[in-house]
């Protein structure tokens, strides 16, 4: 049975006892957690919540993931966090998220250094596509097409044209699961998943409510 990413996106939110909060809600429904089926829930906090959260979820189904890694191996350059570490507290990285490379000017080139950085420690990347002609580095195998004129507006694509989308970017590329991100609710996941083209999902602002991402989870 394949696959159904459920992934929380929470990008730079969150103080220390904000992220206590939300997981005491979140943990608190871990009965309704364990029996996921096919869902596989990711949870991408800031960096300075991955330890936290790792040992909260550390040998339960619930995956970590970063939002991002250093397109440099280690070594002396300061402020990065490389792929080695990350591995140490998660399994997937979000990579070439449209915030990326629209405030941080992040290349083809670039998103490809860090693809291969993630696959040599181990990790997944969920690699980030604005549509179908997006380039997608050799050894991806999760995309999330993500419109950028859903992100953070409350208006997400129409289900037909990601279903659409999604066709395409399977059509031209091999053993590639599909995820929609933009503007997924609890209320408009379900529109998403029931597609057989359409892998999962990439959940940004939605996720910063434990209950609403709940949700998510039981409708997708």
């Amino acid at each position: 049975m394949e696959k159904l990413y459920i992934v929380a996106n929470f990008k730079s939110n969150m103080t220390n006892n904000e992220a206590k909060n939300w997981l005491d809600v979140f943990i608190s429904h871990k009965q309704e957690l364990k029996n996921m089926g096919d869902k596989e829930v990711i949870l991408a906090p800031t960096f300075t919540f991955l330890l936290s959260f790792n040992s909260v979820f550390s040998g339960t189904n619930i995956k970590l993931s970063a939002q991002n890694l250093s397109p440099f191996d280690e070594g002396a350059f300061t402020g990065e966090v490389n792929g080695k570490q990350i591995k140490d507290f998660a399994d997937y990285v979000i990579i070439g998220h449209s915030e990326r490379r629209n405030n941080f000017g992040e290349t083809d080139e670039m998103l490809t250094k860090k693809v291969n950085l993630a696959l040599k420690y181990g990790l997944t990347p969920i690699f980030c596509v604005q549509g179908k002609d997006t380039n997608i580095p050799q050894g991806v195998n999760v995309v999330a097409y993500e419109p950028v004129f859903a992100i953070g507006t409350g208006t997400p694509d129409t289900p037909e044209n990601a279903d659409k989308v999604c066709e395409d970017i399977i059509a031209n590329h091999d053993n590639l699961s599909v995820l929609y991100g933009g503007s997924v609710t609890s209320d408009n996941v379900a529109n998403f998943t029931k597609s057989d083209k359409i892998k999962g999902v990439l959940v940004g602002g939605a996720s910063l409510d434990p209950m609403e991402f709940l949700n998510i989870i039981k409708n997708a």
